[in-house]
């Protein structure tokens, strides 16, 4: 495993961290799978877990909290996050911040999120949506201060919604907020244009999520693919998402190098940017951890082939499906 520098906090991160939001909202998941998955993860060298108050209403951090006590000599660093109080993903630009993080709702989720992880402090807590123009406003700000100067939290981070890179810059520049978590992989990478700058130029680190496009860059959906009744993925891959998304997936295959799965090549692209600290691939599975894992040998891709890949890069604008 190799690591790298979180930003301004200096931590030394996994660049393979891990993301735990298929413990809710996807089906098959276990939990007996899902921790021999999260110890083999540290075996192997992870040590940045990223997971939310809203996956499973607290059971994705409660199983992380378990993890944490199993390893008491080991630094992993928490990052979780506060759901937006109106439970609307991602955030609407009309949405007000008092009716999607109030002061006394940003401390309440902290607490509850400590408690679920049975911790005193949280390294990285994250608003789980953004609104830009929420910027300057002075009561998330101290709602924010006094979580850290009370040592609940050690940082402060934001998820931006899906598709909406540049929805955070002003936020990056009040100097509150420490990391960025972002959509980032071979189609969409426009977090390149403003805000990797930017991050670089402040310090901030960046937590690259969704690093195989919810599916679609492991190169095993097909345009007949569905998924049992209640699972997030059968409203996010409508046919008009599914069958563009394989289509673009497929012009990738004569890309990979030999040897090399789709989501090899995927993951090692985004490592190719040194602008990321870490990507979060949700892992479920033992094989699925080794198998992320193994991308971080400092191998990189040749140039020539991530020349090619940016190429296909694909610039998307949210919809009522993409949540």
């Amino acid at each position: 495993m190799q690591y790298r520098r979180f930003g301004r906090l200096g931590w030394q991160v996994s660049e393979v961290g891990y993301g735990m939001w298929g413990l809710a909202g996807w089906t098959g998941s276990d939990d007996e799978e899902t921790m021999q998955s999260l110890h083999r993860s540290v075996e192997l060298g992870c040590n940045f877990f990223d997971t939310a108050w809203a996956y499973g209403e607290g059971h994705s951090e409660r199983l992380l909290g378990q993890l944490i006590r199993a390893y008491p000599d080991r630094r992993l660093y928490i990052a979780t996050k506060i759901p937006p109080k109106n439970r609307i993903w991602p955030s609407r630009s009309h949405f007000k911040l008092m009716d999607v993080f109030p002061p006394d709702y940003i401390r309440e989720y902290t607490e509850k999120s400590l408690a679920n992880l049975g911790v005193e402090r949280i390294d990285l807590m994250q608003f789980h949506v953004w609104e830009d123009a929420w910027a300057n406003d002075e009561s998330w700000q101290n709602a924010v201060d006094d979580l850290k100067r009370e040592g609940l939290i050690t940082s402060m981070g934001v998820s931006v919604n899906r598709w909406e890179p540049d929805n955070v810059l002003e936020t990056l520049k009040t100097g509150l907020i420490d990391a960025v978590q972002v959509i980032y992989n071979i189609f969409d990478q426009a977090p390149e244009d403003h805000l990797f700058p930017l991050a670089q130029e402040l310090d901030i680190a960046i937590i690259a999520r969704v690093p195989f496009d919810e599916g679609t860059l492991t190169g095993t959906l097909t345009k007949d693919t569905r998924w049992p009744e209640g699972d997030w993925r059968n409203t996010y891959f409508v046919p008009e998402n599914l069958n563009a998304s394989v289509d673009r997936a497929e012009a990738l295959r004569p890309l990979i190098p030999p040897g090399m799965t789709m989501a090899e090549m995927a993951l090692r692209f985004i490592l190719a940017n040194p602008t990321v600290s870490t990507v979060i691939p949700g892992m479920r599975k033992v094989r699925h951890v080794e198998a992320n894992i193994a991308a971080s040998d400092g191998a990189g891709l040749p140039a020539e082939l991530i020349q090619k890949l940016r190429a296909h890069r694909w610039d998307r604008t949210p919809t009522d499906w993409s949540q």
